[in-house]
């Protein structure tokens, strides 16, 4: 298994997952255009996609989402919270998760996680294939106790470091903005992803993904110092940027 990023930040979030040549992508914050620019950097066309995954109806996450799958008459999954939040118009083949449960996709088992976020029904993603599992967890504002179970024992792992506190709290946004932001229904801090490392098993992690870093509440260097010590016993750390994502990992 296989995964890399379109790009990953506050203006546009896609993530591509492949295995046994077959590609799934996460989310899809840009236009059709930008998008398929930015699928051939990691040489994939859009109509080699099996199927887009929506983790929630947030714009930087679903604002490409339908163009794109009526264009290639691409599958589209997602809850029927996010479905009912967005007027999406037609869909080729819409797939509703309900109640979380796991399904199949492309040689994929999808384990759909819930989340506390500030999104009708958002949903994170566990996937496992060949005995390995890769975990995608961005956008929530609080480690649950079903959050943190359910992301044990992960091979590889996306995780979002979104904000500094003390950035967010001098930054430009308004008062309401950074409540939500740093409230338990928004995003994850640097000190918060760093205890959710914390928790889990760092010398299994063949790769770390750090993502969904802010560019106005947060730094590369801020972040790389909070994760420091929960990160020392990890092989690769990666940090994706809005513009370029990051290039395939694999998972062996």
């Amino acid at each position: 298994m296989q995964f890399a990023s379109l790009g990953s930040g506050s203006r546009g979030n896609a993530t591509l997952v492949r295995y046994a040549d077959r590609c799934i992508l996460i989310d899809c914050g840009f236009t059709v255009k930008e998008t398929q620019r930015r699928l051939a950097r990691l040489g994939v066309e859009a109509g080699q996609l099996a199927a887009i995954l929506v983790t929630h109806e947030h714009s930087d996450h679903i604002s490409g989402v339908a163009p794109l799958a009526r264009r290639f008459k691409l599958p589209v999954y997602m809850t029927p919270g996010t479905f009912k939040a967005r007027d999406l118009g037609a869909l080729p083949a819409l797939q509703l998760i309900h109640g979380y449960r796991p399904f199949a996709l492309a040689g994929i088992e999808v384990q759909p996680v819930a989340v506390p976020h500030d999104a009708r029904e958002p949903a994170q993603f566990v996937l496992a294939a060949a005995g390995r599992r890769l975990g995608v967890l961005t956008d929530l504002g609080s480690i649950t106790p079903h959050v943190e179970g359910s992301y044990q024992h992960c091979d590889a792992l996306l995780l979002e470091a979104n904000h500094d506190p003390a950035m967010l709290a001098s930054g430009p946004y308004p008062a309401a903005l950074k409540q939500r932001v740093g409230g338990p229904w928004g995003h994850l801090s640097n000190q918060q992803a760093a205890a959710f490392l914390a928790g889990m098993e760092p010398r299994r992690l063949q790769h770390l993904v750090v993502a969904h870093i802010s560019q106005q509440n947060n730094s590369l260097a801020l972040a790389r110092d909070a994760l420091a010590e929960q990160t020392e016993d990890i092989d690769r750390v990666h940090y994706a940027c809005q513009e370029q994502g990051f290039d395939w990992l694999s998972i062996q």
